[in-house]
């Protein structure tokens, strides 16, 4: 058996530039590239380029951009694709792919996963709730998109049936990962530590240079980060994997950069619910092995729960807003009441109308004491109200406080559609999944898996911060730790990472519920959940009802919680000189 399988992560979302491509595809002894392009919001983009064109609905530039300059390269150096880019039409992302392949002259075959997409079926759901909230099933003239998250194992049917290159509607992100190397190795997806470490390192690559360098908290080591390399996850036959990026790239694949992308988005770490296994990263260890190379190990597995997530989306209302800039004395007041002046105009308007008021309104201001940055949008249950808005609200310039200025040229904003996601669980048994390589239809049955929900799991916390009468010092997090964040629908979900294992007690004793909501006040109005990862000394921070919404759906300045990790690494943690100066002495996570 060989001894590791080794993978890259080009893409982690649709838009993203391909620039990555040529230095993974020069690797040596690369057998993967996968390519990650799925999120609620590009599925509802999809879903109406399909409903205006029966061809469209799929990510075309994973085609032109991705495939067709690099096909003859893929093909010589026998190098396995898989991708997400089929989105809402895998069939027509395939016969366009085929067709560029027959135009380079070769014969690579494409292998086609679809079944994911349940708007033909969705009448059988109507008595659903969704997961989170609990409301009820939006009505069947709002919803614009139902997609169930598929696993690894019909990614794996089509390359043990000799695929050169798979493409899937949605799935879950590193199922795609998981797949190369469950057939590499034919793992038994009852194997659940491996099927688990199979999917970290999915998920670790799933984001393309966050893993080695982008969004990196100490993002000044990664140089220019315009020839950032991609990552590459070598996998062993045991699960555990190492973590690294092309020779002759900037970046930097550290203990902190990898510890970052692993609780990225993850919510509760002891249970990462996928649909081939929930995952239990609370153990994992981060070992620098080599320059630029990182092993990520003892990841954990449990039984997959025999449901599947569905991922909704339905429209609801539209929205629109204005970016204006103030300066001078009171530059915030001056915002603020031209802000209030369209507002005000507006609403007497759609009253004479007869049209209901905002469903939401936010204003937000940006900026020092003389130079303000203003945002104010809106939410309406129809394009008049929205548009009623942006007329009044930019009629209102001549009136304003002096010192008002803007942006030009790039025209009044337009009512777009709020889109919103809704999600529910349905039995996996349910979802009819059809494997089909080079159009003929494979022999593919989805596992039988019965429903047993999510199995428990310890919960620990970590040990408890003592001093012997030493001298504490109030610290900022982000001399201790490491920290990045982002969303789960309208969560938030910050991972924090100690620098040091001695500062974690110091990190959990100082970020309480408590402290993490006043840091948030205005923006969380839920519950905040800690959870503990002794494995990698670090901590993953959950906060409900924290985006507005989530996604589209928001009207924030951050509707995806990307900043909130900067937010957070602000905060002052009181802790002992002498474990700071012990610490600083170590460097235990570099190489």
């Amino acid at each position: 058996m060989r001894q590791s399988v080794k993978v890259a992560g080009a893409t982690g979302f649709w838009g993203e530039t391909p620039i990555g491509m040529s230095k993974l595809l020069e690797h040596p002894g690369l057998d993967f590239v996968v390519f990650d392009y799925l999120a609620e919001i590009t599925m509802s983009i999809m879903a109406r380029a399909r409903a205006r064109n029966a061809n469209l609905g799929y990510a075309y530039d994973f085609v032109t951009a991705a495939m067709q300059p690099n096909l003859k390269t893929i093909n010589d150096r026998k190098i396995r694709v898989l991708s997400n880019a089929g989105g809402l039409n895998p069939k027509a992302c395939a016969a366009a792919l085929e067709k560029e392949i027959s135009a380079a002259g070769l014969s690579l075959s494409v292998a086609v996963v679809e079944g994911d997409d349940l708007m033909g079926v969705l009448e059988q759901y109507n008595n659903c709730k969704e997961m989170f909230s609990r409301m009820a099933m939006p009505a069947r003239d709002q919803i614009i998109s139902a997609n169930a998250y598929l696993g690894a194992t019909p990614i794996v049917a089509a390359l043990n049936a000799g695929a050169d290159i798979v493409i899937t509607g949605r799935c879950v992100d590193s199922a795609l990962t998981l797949a190369a190397a469950a057939h590499q190795f034919g793992w038994a997806f009852d194997d659940y530590d491996k099927i688990s470490a199979g999917s970290l390192a999915g998920h670790l690559l799933e984001c393309g240079p966050q893993a080695t360098g982008g969004n990196f908290t100490d993002w000044e080591e990664a140089g220019d980060l315009a020839e950032v390399g991609y990552p590459i996850a070598e996998i062993s036959p045991e699960g555990d994997c190492v973590i690294a990026k092309p020779e002759g790239t900037t970046g930097v694949v550290t203990v902190g950069s990898v510890a970052e992308q692993m609780l990225y988005e993850i919510g509760d770490p002891q249970a990462y619910v996928l649909p081939d296994v929930v995952c239990d990263f609370s153990e994992v260890a981060l070992e620098a092995v080599g320059e630029n190379r990182v092993k990520v190990s003892h990841a954990k597995g449990r039984p997959a729960t025999g449901e599947l997530k569905v991922s909704l989306t339905y429209n609801d209302g539209f929205r629109a807003g204005y970016l204006f800039f103030f300066n001078g004395k009171n530059a915030a007041d001056k915002a603020r009441a031209y802000a209030d002046m369209g507002l005000s105009r507006a609403r007497k308007l759609m009253f004479h109308q007869q049209l209901p008021d905002f469903s939401e309104v936010c204003v937000e201001t940006f900026g020092g004491a003389e130079e303000i940055t203003l945002k104010v949008a809106v939410r309406h249950v129809s394009d008049k109200g929205v548009q009623v808005f942006l007329r009044e609200t930019m009629g209102a310039a001549l009136a304003s406080p002096p010192g008002m200025h803007a942006f030009t040229g790039a025209g009044r904003p337009k009512p777009s559609p709020v889109v919103r996601l809704f999600s529910f669980l349905v039995p996996q048994s349910d979802v009819k999944v059809t494997v089909t390589l080079s159009g003929k239809v494979l022999n593919y049955e989805v596992p039988d898996v019965p429903i047993v929900g999510v199995s428990g799991a310890s919960s620990a916390i970590p040990k408890p911060a003592v001093t012997d009468a030493v001298a504490l010092e109030m610290v900022p997090l982000e001399e201790l730790a490491y920290a990045r964040s982002g969303d789960k629908g309208d969560k938030a979900n910050i991972g924090v990472i100690a620098r040091h294992p001695e500062f974690l007690p110091w990190i959990w004793a100082g970020l309480t519920p408590d402290v993490i909501q006043k840091v948030f006040d205005a923006y969380s109005s839920g519950a905040v959940h800690r959870y503990f990862l002794p494995g990698s000394h670090s901590m993953n921070i959950l906060m409900d009802n924290a985006l507005g919404g989530g996604g589209i759906a928001s009207l924030r300045n951050d509707p995806q919680a990307k900043s909130f990790s900067q937010i957070l690494l602000r905060t002052p943690i009181s802790i002992p000189s002498n474990v700071v100066a012990i610490a600083d002495q170590e460097n235990w996570y570099e190489f």
